[in-house]
C-alpha cells in the first residue's frame, strides 16, 4: 500500500531540493566577475540536463539496484534491472537494513512511496553535486568540456559513489553512516573540484588582477534558496515525516546559523570587518558540515558542528593561496573541507543509529571507536577515488578538446566568447528605451518648456 501523506512530504522534498541548483547558479553567478555570470550559471543549468538524462538511462540503476544484495561486483556497482527506469512505475521503495555485514532490501511496514519517487529525489542530489563542481573552474573552461566531463563524471564517479555509500555497496555493508550527502555529495564534489583547478591552472592575473564578487545580491538570493531547499535535501533524506525528519530539520537550521555567525566573528576579529559574502559562505559552510550528521545527533550537538565548520571554513578557503590551486569559487575550502568536517564529527557525537541493530552512541559516552573510523575511511575513500578519476576524466578532456578557454577569450569574457551574451546591458538608455551601442542612435532631445 502506498503511503500518500509520505508520498507528498517525498514530492515536496524533491522539488526543494531541484531548487537548490538554480539557487547554487544565483550564489556561484553572483561571486564570478560580470563578463563570466552567464556561463557560471549556465555551469549549473545544463547539469540539470546533462545528469537527468544520464540518470533515467542507467544512473539509477546503477546507484540503486540491489539485485544480488551484497556479493562481487554488486559491492562496487548496482546491477541494470533499472536501466530506463524500467520496472520502476509499478515498484515500492525499499530500505536497506544492514546485520552482520549483510545487506537485504525489504519495503518498510508503513510510510510506503514509490520508487519513481525515491529515483526523482535522488536524481536531484545527483544533480547538484555535478553543478558544485563548477564552482572550482569559473572563468576559464570550455563549455563543451564541462557538459562532456559532467556525463562522464556522474558516470563514473557519482553513480558509484552513491552506490557505496547509499546503495548497498561497500561502504554501506562496513556501517559508514551519511544521512543525507557530506560524503556522497560534498567531499566527492569537492575533491573533484580541487583535481579540475589543478588540470585548468590559474586564471588569467590571478592574485594580480581583483576578482571580487560582482553582484552580492546575488550571493545573498543563491543563499537563500540554498538555504530553503536544503531542509528538503536534509529533512527529506530520512523518507518520512517523522520524528527523525523533524530532528534533521532543526539541526539544519542550528548549525547553519551558528556557522554563519562563526563565520562573520572570525571576519570581523582577523579583518576588522563582517561582510555579506562571509555571512553567504559561513551558512553554506554550516549547511554542508551538517548534512552527513542531521538526522543523527541532537541540537547541542548541531550547535557544535556549525561552530567548527565556520570557524574551520573560514580559514580554509585561505589554503588556495598558500598551496597555489586557483579554487575560483572556494568550493574546496567550503564543501570539501565542510564535509570532512560533518563526517568525521558525527562519529564523536552521534546519537541515534540509522540502520538496525548497530549501536552507534556518542563516542564521548562509551560509544564504538570503530565507527569514528568509519567515519575517517568514508571520506578518505570518496575523496581520494573523486580526486583521482577527476583528475584523468580532465586530463583526457584537455588533451583531446582542451579544457580551457583560449586566454584572449578570457580577457574578453567567457559570456561573450562562448555564449555570444552579456548578463547586463552596460550600454547608455536614453528616454526613448533604445540603448547604444548596439540599438539605433539616439534620438535627438529636444529643450522642452516647464
Amino acid at each position: 500500500m502506498i503511503d500518500s501523506g509520505t508520498t507528498a512530504w517525498m514530492l515536496v522534498c524533491t522539488a526543494l531540493v531541484l531548487l537548490m541548483t538554480p539557487g547554487l547558479a544565483f550564489f556561484y553567478g553572483g561571486m564570478t566577475r560580470a563578463k563570466s555570470v552567464l556561463n557560471m550559471m549556465m555551469m549549473s543549468f545544463v547539469a540539470i540536463i546533462v545528469v537527468t538524462v544520464a540518470w533515467v538511462l542507467y544512473g539509477y540503476s546503477l546507484a540503486f539496484d540491489t539485485a544480488g544484495e551484497g556479493g562481487g561486483i554488486n559491492q562496487i556497482i548496482g546491477g541494470l534491472d533499472y536501466v530506463g527506469l524500467s520496472g520502476v512505475f509499478n515498484a515500492v521503495y525499499e530500505g536497506l537494513i544492514v546485520e552482520g555485514g549483510n545487506v537485504t532490501a525489504e519495503a518498510a511496514a508503513a510510510d510506503n512511496f514509490p520508487l519513481m519517487v525515491f529515483s526523482a529525489f535522488q536524481l536531484t542530489f545527483a544533480i547538484i553535486t555535478v553543478a558544485l563542481i563548477s564552482g572550482a573552474i569559473a572563468d576559464r573552461a570550455k563549455f563543451g568540456a564541462w557538459v562532456l566531463f559532467s556525463l562522464l563524471w556522474a558516470t563514473v564517479v557519482y553513480f558509484p559513489v552513491a552506490h557505496w555509500v547509499w546503495g548497498g555497496g561497500w561502504l554501506t555493508q562496513l556501517g559508514i553512516e551519511d544521512f543525507a550527502g557530506g560524503t556522497v555529495v560534498h567531499i566527492n564534489a569537492g575533491a573533484a573540484a580541487l583535481a579540475l583547478a589543478l588540470v585548468l591552472g590559474k586564471r588569467t592575473g590571478w592574485r594580480k588582477e581583483p576578482m571580487r564578487p560582482h553582484n552580492l545580491t546575488l550571493v545573498l538570493l543563491g543563499t537563500g534558496l540554498l538555504w530553503f531547499g536544503w531542509f528538503g535535501f536534509n529533512a527529506g533524506s530520512e523518507l518520512a515525516p517523522d520524528q527523525t525528519a523533524g530532528l534533521a530539520f532543526m539541526n539544519t537550521q542550528v548549525a547553519t546559523a551558528v556557522a554563519a555567525g562563526a563565520w562573520l566573528v572570525v571576519e570581523k576579529l582577523r579583518d576588522g570587518h563582517a561582510t555579506t559574502l562571509g555571512v553567504a559562505s559561513g551558512a553554506v559552510a554550516g549547511l554542508v558540515a551538517i548534512t552527513p550528521a542531521c538526522g543523527f545527533v541532537d541540537p547541542w550537538a548541531a550547535v557544535v558542528i556549525g561552530l567548527l565548520a565556520g570557524v574551520g571554513c573560514a580559514y580554509a578557503v585561505g589554503l588556495k593561496y598558500k598551496m597555489g590551486f586557483d579554487d575560483s569559487l572556494d568550493v574546496v575550502g567550503v564543501h570539501l573541507v565542510g564535509g570532512v568536517i560533518g563526517a568525521v564529527a558525527l562519529g564523536f557525537v552521534a546519537a541515534y543509529p540509522f540502520l538496525p541493530g548497530q549501536n552507534k552512541g556518542i563516542l564521548i559516552e562509551g560509544g564504538q571507536l570503530s565507527q569514528l573510523g568509519l567515519q575517517v575511511l568514508g571520506p578518505v575513500a570518496v575523496g581520494g577515488y573523486s580526486f583521482v578519476m577527476s583528475w584523468i576524466i580532465g586530463k583526457i578532456i584537455d588533451k583531446t578538446m582542451g579544457f580551457r578557454i583560449p586566454q584572449e577569450a578570457e580577457v574578453t569574457g567567457v559570456d561573450v566568447s562562448t555564449h555570444a551574451e552579456t548578463g547586463y546591458d552596460l550600454g547608455t538608455v536614453y528616454a526613448s528605451g533604445v540603448s547604444s551601442p548596439n540599438g539605433p542612435a539616439a534620438p535627438a532631445t529636444k529643450k522642452v518648456d516647464a
